[in-house]
């Protein structure tokens, strides 16, 4: 499973456990959000990974403190073109994707901080 297929599998789980599309492959200088959920009135940004083998470790393990870092930083650019979103509460979210397409939803996967 590569890329824009975890995206869409991602999406589909997501929305079967109730939440909602705001915004997906939002770009900005220095990074991507893969997608914006609304899960109630917390804006979710959900960072979707998937690997084929474990070698250099899990698809949930590649989101090192750099990403995470990156991540905070498109978000921060997210509600700032998005005002409207700005007074949600904020959480991350990982969806990774095994070498055999099974999905681990980890909610508030790291913070902001």
């Amino acid at each position: 499973m590569r890329g824009a297929e975890a995206e869409d599998a991602a999406l589909q789980l997501l929305r079967r456990r109730g939440l909602r599309l705001v915004s997906r492959n939002f770009r900005c200088r220095g990074g991507e959000l893969d997608l914006v959920m609304l899960d109630g009135d917390t804006l979710v940004v959900v960072e979707v990974r998937a690997r084929r083998h474990a070698g250099y470790g899990s698809a949930a393990e590649s989101v090192d403190r750099r990403k995470q870092a990156r991540l905070v930083h498109a978000a921060q650019l997210f509600l700032a073109a998005h005002p409207r979103e700005a007074e949600r509460p904020l959480r991350f979210d990982v969806v990774a994707f095994d070498g055999a397409g099974q999905a681990d939803w980890i909610r508030a996967a790291f913070d902001a901080g």
